[in-house]
């Protein structure tokens, strides 16, 4: 463990010292006021805010009261339009943001599982597997599912039932 641990450390520090080949002139699309980190910024807070029970408890009161409102506008066209236009317009933008928000996510897992097949006795082939063609997914899945089966006949005892024709 603590040896994952300075080798963890060791990675951190050679991504704060890059070296000097790295190093570039800030452009117009780095730093804290460039539109990417912006909208990430905004994406996040977005996601906690309305990912929230409260968000959804206001989403329920904005419909009731619109209901409620339907009497005093004679169910009319207009007060229909305005739940279709408000929701799809809502609907709309949060897509953007839960994507946004869903592939930072996912490539923080990716980086952090990169990490530990890299550390580990894992063969370094699985880093980066996200890149990897169907041909070599596939290659892949079809060698863990002979592993399976490797080690459910070894804890039986019994040959696989897929081998000997029969039905599970």
């Amino acid at each position: 463990m603590a040896a994952s641990r300075d080798h963890l450390q060791k990675a951190i520090q050679r991504a704060r010292a890059r070296p000097a080949e790295v190093a570039r002139e800030p452009g117009p699309h780095d730093g804290p006021s460039s539109a990417s980190d912006w909208f990430r910024r905004f994406a996040y807070a977005c996601s906690n805010k309305l990912g929230s029970h409260w968000a959804f408890i206001g989403a329920v009161l904005l419909v009731l009261a619109w209901a409620l409102t339907g009497p005093v506008f004679h169910f009319s066209e207009n007060w229909q339009l305005v739940i279709n236009t408000g929701t799809t317009i809502v609907t709309f933008l949060m897509v953007f943001l839960i994507q946004s928000t869903q592939n930072r996510d996912s490539k923080a897992v990716h980086l952090k599982l990169d990490e530990l097949v890299r550390s580990s006795q894992a063969r370094n082939v699985f880093a980066d597997l996200e890149s990897a063609s169907d041909a070599e997914l596939e290659s892949l899945q079809r060698e863990f599912e002979e592993l399976r089966k490797k080690s459910r006949s070894q804890k039986t005892g019994a040959p696989d039932p897929s081998q000997t024709g029969e039905q599970t």
